[in-house]
């Protein structure tokens, strides 16, 4: 045998020896590492463990019970012989809970304090305009003293007219009657009333036997002057206007809305109105209308509330802070932290038996006082996590739960 030949089988002898060595002893550090593994993977109660995670990173696994999570926290253990889900939703077990804090709340009946409260400005109920006009034409001889601003009584006088043709027709009038002919008579007063006299003056014709070719041109409305359009010795033609009166036995307030909160304002709606002019006072009104026209440049709506205005106090252009009553019914309340929004839907988080959760769609109305009504998906019955659903909510999405529509099986 050659020199080479007994290098070659040294070094194969060697090579031999070193992988029996290696070998063994990989087998040796297996089995007992097996049988660590197996020790540290089963509880004391003889159940098996699968893995230790955290609840708050639930997609995080350790092998070691003394891993901490990219969190922070004391993993947990995660059992093979645990329940299946008896439905839709993810379990937690009752040391999770108690480590997550979580606080599992019933819903309540209830009715939310009003918590909008709104400025306005007091204008004339338009509705409560009157118009004077002079139903026939003649020469203004007069006009009382008046003028825009001025409040006046129902009846007031504004101006007196003559009127040329009146005399002529009241004087055939009073030749008719002399006749004795109940038909003449009753077309020459017809006569009369087209020409624009009232029934009073009429009956003082008859009266006193005397033609009365001036008229006094009275205000059919109580309320403010608004405008004054006549002046002593004009000649006006008939249906001419002589002034414009808004009145006052009831004011508009017109109170600006935001428009995130337009739907919880409605026609019908009660309003308590305050003003800096009486303190201490409180006006009642509702809510007659909601105008079809949004403020564009402070993104508002406007409410028109009708207020009853006693002995005129109320002036149109006061400011007013509103608060508006609601209707009193009750409703399906939950804390504020129970909601989650997700910005494009808004979810509550279910505590079901057997220690399950499953996030359900809700659809919510008016907050107040630390809770929000729950108009639709949820029941009395149920009851909904308050702390702690974030984390719930984001196990379930990994989980792939799928959310309880609107609507959907209870």
């Amino acid at each position: 045998m050659t020199l080479d030949k007994k290098n070659a089988v040294r070094w194969g002898a060697a090579l031999l020896a070193v992988t029996m060595v290696v070998g063994g002893g990989g087998y040796w550090l297996g089995q007992r590492g097996h049988s660590a593994d197996t020790t540290a993977r089963t509880a004391p109660d003889g159940r098996k463990i699968l893995y230790w995670y955290d609840p708050m990173v639930p997609q995080e696994r350790y092998d070691n019970p003394d891993s901490l999570s990219s969190m922070g926290m004391k993993t947990i253990p995660k059992y093979a012989d645990e329940a299946p889900d008896a439905g839709p939703g993810i379990t937690i077990d009752s040391a999770a809970q108690q480590n997550l804090g979580m606080r599992i709340v019933a819903p309540e009946m209830g009715v939310l304090p009003s918590d909008l409260a709104v400025t306005g400005t007091l204008e004339f109920n338009l509705r409560e305009v009157a118009i004077v006009q002079a139903r026939s034409g003649g020469f203004v001889s007069r006009v009382y003293a008046l003028a825009p601003g001025d409040v006046i009584a129902a009846g007031a006088p504004v101006a007196d007219l003559l009127i040329s043709d009146w005399a002529g027709a009241q004087t055939e009038y009073l030749a008719v009657r002399q006749l004795g002919k109940p038909e003449l008579t009753a077309a020459a007063h017809r006569r009369l009333k087209l020409l624009g006299m009232s029934d009073t003056l009429i009956a003082e014709v008859e009266r006193t036997g005397r033609t009365h070719d001036v008229v006094t041109i009275r205000s059919p409305k109580g309320g403010v002057i608004q405008s004054l359009e006549v002046r002593s010795g004009m000649t006006l033609p008939a249906g001419a206007s002589l002034a414009q009166v808004g009145g006052i036995a009831t004011i508009w307030l017109n109170a600006a809305i935001p428009e995130a909160q337009a739907q919880t304002v409605r026609v019908g709606l009660g309003a308590t109105v305050t003003l800096a002019a009486f303190p201490g006072e409180t006006f009642t009104g509702k809510v007659t209308a909601i105008l079809p026209t949004a403020q564009a440049d402070s993104r508002t709506l406007t409410a028109r509330i009708e207020l009853v205005n006693h002995k005129g106090r109320l002036r149109p252009g006061m400011f007013a802070r509103v608060a508006f009553v609601q209707d009193g019914q009750p409703r399906l309340l939950i804390p504020n932290e129970a909601i989650i929004r997700t910005g494009t839907r808004t979810l509550v988080m279910l505590a079901l038996p057997e220690g399950r959760y499953r996030p359900a769609e809700v659809r919510i109305g008016r907050e107040g006082g630390g809770k929000t009504e729950v108009l639709a998906g949820l029941a009395p019955n149920e009851r909904v996590v308050a702390s702690a659903q974030f984390l719930l909510d984001s196990e379930a999405s990994l989980a792939g739960v799928v959310a309880r529509p609107i609507g959907g099986d209870q």
